[in-house]
C-alpha cells in the first residue's frame, strides 16, 4: 500500500456510501490520531484499537437523520505531490463549516487550531 492515509479515507468514504455503522482499517499511530481528531470535531462517533491477528482501528461512523455527517472527505497532500501551507495561507474550508487537517511539528491539528497557534504544516485532508 503506497498511501495508508488515502486508504483509510477511502474505507470511511465507501462505508458511508453503503450506510455501514462501523469500518475497520489497519492500525497506525497517525491514522489513530487522525480518527481521534475527527471524533473530537464531531465527524465520527468513536474510534478504538482492536487486537486481532494484527492491530486494527474500529471506527464508528456518525449519522444524523439517517444521513452521513461527513459529506466530503478528500486526501489533500499526496505522496507524489505534498501540499504545505504556512498559517498565513490557511483559508477556512467551506466557509468554516468544514475542516482541513494539518500535520505540524506539534502533531495533528485542524486549520483553526493551526491559525491560533500560528503554525503551518502539511495538509493531510479536508473534511466537510
Amino acid at each position: 500500500m503506497t498511501d495508508p492515509i488515502a486508504d483509510l479515507l477511502t474505507r470511511v468514504r465507501n462505508a458511508l456510501m453503503r450506510d455501514k455503522a462501523t469500518v475497520n482499517a489497519p492500525y497506525s499511530k497517525l491514522k489513530h490520531e487522525l480518527a481521534k481528531l475527527l471524533v473530537k470535531e464531531g465527524f465520527l462517533t468513536s474510534v478504538k484499537k482492536v487486537k486481532k491477528d494484527f492491530d486494527e482501528l474500529e471506527i464508528t461512523l456518525k449519522y444524523f437523520e439517517d444521513k452521513p455527517v461527513i459529506k466530503e472527505i478528500v486526501r489533500e497532500s499526496k505522496p507524489g505531490l505534498r501540499k504545505y501551507l504556512s498559517y498565513k495561507d490557511i483559508k477556512p474550508h467551506k466557509g468554516g463549516l468544514g475542516i482541513k487537517v494539518l500535520t505540524t511539528s506539534k502533531g495533528l491539528m485542524t486549520d483553526k487550531e493551526a491559525i491560533k497557534k500560528q503554525m503551518g504544516g502539511e495538509v493531510i485532508c479536508r473534511v466537510f
